[in-house]
Formats: C-alpha cells, sequence, structure tokens
C-alpha cells in the first residue's frame, strides 16, 4: 500500500477521497493549504472540517501556509487580467501553480509521500503505448472537473490519485453518510473560492481596481449608456447592463484603450473560432497536423467539434488556432479552451486571446 497525502477543502468531496483511500488500506495524511482569510471552503471553516475529518480516520493533519503563493499567482492573475480587459479563469491556474505542484512538493519532501489525491471529478489513466498519462473526463459528466485540470504536467498526473473519478455525486453523498462522515450533508461550494469569501468578483475586484467611468457604445459606436469600469463586464453578458433597447444586447468586446464597453445584438457575439496561447498539451504530445476535437471554451458549456491547428507562437509557448464547425456564442478571452478527443481524453488546453487583429482566417480550409 502506498502513503498518500489527501489534498482536504472541507468539503464533502476531499472527505470522502480521504476516507476511500484510508479504507482501502493506504496510509493517508491530510492537508491543507492556507490560501485566505475568511469564511469559504478554502479557510477557516474549512479548516475546521479537514480537521475532524482527520480526527475521526485517526490520520495525521497539516496546515501549509500558501497565502503569498495564492496572492502572487491568483490574485494578482485576476487583477491583472481584468484591468486589460479579458476575464480570466483562476481555477486550472491555481491548479497548476498552488495546489498540485506546491503540494506534491511538500508532500514529497516534508511528508515523504508517494503520491498525492484530491476530491476532483476526473479520471487518470497511463498509456503504455505512449509512456504517457491521460486525463479523462470523469463517469459523472454533470461534475466533470477535468475542464480545470487542463494545465497540469505529466509530473502531476503520475503522481495524482482521484478517488472520485469513477462516481457520480449522489454516490460520493451516500458514501459520506454511510462512514458517518460530518461533512455528508455539508452544501455544495461555490465554482470560485474568491467570490464564496467576497460575495461576488464584483465585490472582490472593486478592492484592487479603482472605478473607471466610460461610455457603454454599440457596435456603430453610438453612446447607450455609462459604466463605472470595463472590469465589471465580461464577454457575452446581458445582464446588468443598465440600457434599454428594443431587443436583447450582449457584450460584444471592451476597449481598454478607449475605455468602452461594446454591445450588440446575440449575432455579433458569435465567433468562428478564436486563438489559444499557453497550450498545454495533456495525453498527447503536441500533433504536427491540424486534429478532429470536441472543444469546451467555459466550464458548465458543452463540447463542439472544432479543429485545433498547431502554430508558432512568437514567445516560445505553444499555441493553437481553433476553428469550431459552427460558430460559437460568447467566445472570451481569458478563459480557457480545453479540447477531447472521443473517448473522453483531454487532449490539451490553453488560454483564449483576446480577438485578433491580423485578420486571422477561421475558415476550415
Amino acid at each position: 500500500m502506498s502513503k498518500i497525502v489527501v489534498g482536504l477543502s472541507g468539503g464533502v468531496d476531499s472527505s470522502v477521497a480521504a476516507a476511500t483511500l484510508h479504507n482501502q488500506g493506504h496510509e493517508v495524511m491530510g492537508l491543507t493549504l492556507w490560501l485566505m482569510k475568511g469564511k469559504g471552503q478554502c479557510c477557516s471553516e474549512g479548516m475546521t472540517d479537514a480537521a475532524q475529518l482527520c480526527d475521526d480516520l485517526g490520520i495525521a493533519y497539516s496546515v501549509v501556509d500558501s497565502r503569498e503563493v495564492f496572492e502572487k499567482y491568483i490574485v494578482n492573475y485576476l487583477v491583472e487580467g481584468y484591468s486589460r480587459g479579458v476575464t480570466p479563469l483562476p481555477c486550472s491556474q491555481c491548479n497548476s501553480t498552488v495546489k498540485f505542484g506546491p503540494m506534491l512538493e511538500y508532500a514529497v519532501n516534508e511528508m515523504g509521500a508517494d503520491y498525492i489525491a484530491t476530491g476532483h471529478y476526473a479520471r487518470i489513466t497511463h498509456n503504455l503505448e505512449t509512456g504517457r498519462y491521460e486525463l479523462r473526463r470523469a463517469v459523472d459528466r454533470n461534475k466533470d472537473q477535468s475542464y480545470f485540470l487542463y494545465d497540469l504536467s505529466q509530473t502531476h498526473l503520475a503522481a495524482s490519485r482521484f478517488p472520485l473519478g469513477e462516481k457520480t455525486k449522489p454516490e460520493t453523498r451516500r458514501i459520506a453518510a454511510s462512514l458517518g462522515l460530518h461533512t455528508a450533508d455539508k452544501p455544495e461550494s461555490q465554482d470560485l473560492c474568491l467570490v464564496e469569501q467576497h460575495g461576488s468578483m464584483k465585490t472582490f475586484l472593486d478592492k484592487f481596481l479603482a472605478p473607471k467611468p466610460g461610455d457603454i457604445v454599440d457596435t456603430n459606436g453610438q453612446v447607450l449608456g455609462q459604466h463605472e469600469g470595463i472590469h465589471h463586464y465580461t464577454i457575452g453578458q446581458r445582464r446588468g447592463l443598465g440600457i434599454a433597447a428594443p431587443n436583447p444586447l450582449y457584450v460584444v468586446s471592451l476597449d481598454v484603450g478607449r475605455n468602452q464597453v461594446v454591445v450588440g445584438e446575440r449575432d455579433s457575439v458569435t465567433a468562428p473560432g478564436c486563438m489559444v496561447h499557453r497550450v498545454n498539451w495533456v495525453s498527447v504530445a503536441r500533433p504536427e497536423v491540424p486534429i478532429s476535437v470536441e472543444v469546451q471554451v467555459r466550464y458548465r458549456s458543452q463540447g463542439v467539434k472544432a479543429t485545433v491547428i498547431p502554430t508558432n507562437s512568437v514567445d516560445g509557448t505553444s499555441r493553437v488556432k481553433i476553428i469550431f464547425d459552427e460558430p460559437q456564442f460568447g467566445v472570451t478571452p481569458g478563459q480557457a479552451a480545453v479540447w477531447y478527443d472521443n473517448k473522453g481524453r483531454v487532449l490539451g488546453g490553453g488560454i483564449i486571446e483576446p480577438t485578433c487583429s491580423d485578420n486571422t482566417d477561421f475558415t476550415a480550409s
């Protein structure tokens, strides 16, 4: 049996992951990364529940103060991104730079662990032919979190275990109840811990970015209203615009130079494709030819058919062009595009770039 450090948030998922591995006979230890102060799964309430779980299971428990790392790689990342008119995705960034990397290093070097484990809904397999570890969707498609894990390295995957990958959420809760875990009925947490702590992303951003009023304009440049800062808006947004129009209007783009929020009807918010940078090829090596995939451009969206074309990058990082089979609504710069094969393998993923100004051709060739 192995020595496994389980990352504990204090929620039911990580609790069941720890209890499952413990009941399988592994030497399990709990570890929580202290990311910020206040209410929420990553903070004092979560640590209390995690400590109680470890006491109930009779396993060791540790807390690592990761607040400076979290502020450097996540808080600053978010503030910088919103200030230049994109909508950053913090979760995948957090997984690769704050959680899995530092947690694995601490678990191995300080706790003598063989593996780390979390309560994520995803699966890892090992391809003997290629020698690569492959990231796959969870059995529970409604809870699948592989989208947030696309940026993990082969080192991360080789040393990680996801005990809930084959389970559904209802099964997880039933297991928690059958084991008498005190987190069995704990409510679901927010997708974003920062939102859970601050109440909304707007409230969080207002702590760091001063109001900067400007115009809300249509695609012809006509002024329709006023805004208090472009960081309060995201591509595809419809609610909260504060303007009246005969037809529904959506945010089409954010013009940082002019400090304008550009709005238009739904058709003007569809895109035939997008450029993606900071690409991580997860389960396969970087291909040399275009590949047909199923791509997700946001966590809660369904995968859509597309072609991924590897391209050269000016900054040395991997880059691709994605051409959708059908134009997609609300493709948002700063969010992740993650592509899969028809067997649910995560082939790769990266960050959607702002709307191209270089006349990029997104027609199928």
